[in-house]
């Protein structure tokens, strides 16, 4: 798929997004990469060659202080290869993008990983 299209499908998920999320949106930079760095994976997960689909970099909301205002905004990366790749029928792959950006929206807002399976997002 093209970089366009999947930005698309990025687009129509944060469309789709509940409120309480899409308020947080102003605060935060969403990208789109090929794929993860493996170095980034293994700091992570424990092992270079576990599959990821998004990663949020930067303070958590609550966190967050005024003296980091000047600080660069915190960061969504979603990762279209391993994406694409796992989810190969795009109504699956429409479901996973919102599905990682809901879980990393979570993580931007202060919630860890239990808290987030309890969105259904996992």
């Amino acid at each position: 798929m093209c970089r366009r299209a999947f930005e698309k499908l990025v687009e129509k998920a944060l469309e789709r997004l509940p409120g309480e999320f899409r308020q947080a949106l102003d605060n935060l930079a969403i990208v789109i990469e090929d794929w993860p760095d493996p170095a980034v994976v293994e700091e992570i997960t424990g092992d270079p060659a576990e599959v990821i689909y998004g990663l949020f970099s930067g303070t958590p909301l609550p966190e967050r202080r005024f003296e980091d205002s000047g600080d660069l905004p915190p960061i969504i990366a979603l990762y279209q290869g391993p994406l694409e790749e796992d989810f190969p029928d795009r109504g699956e792959l429409a479901r996973e993008v919102e599905i990682t950006l809901v879980h990393e929206l979570a993580h931007f807002m202060g919630f860890d990983e239990d808290a987030v399976r309890e969105f259904g997002y996992e």
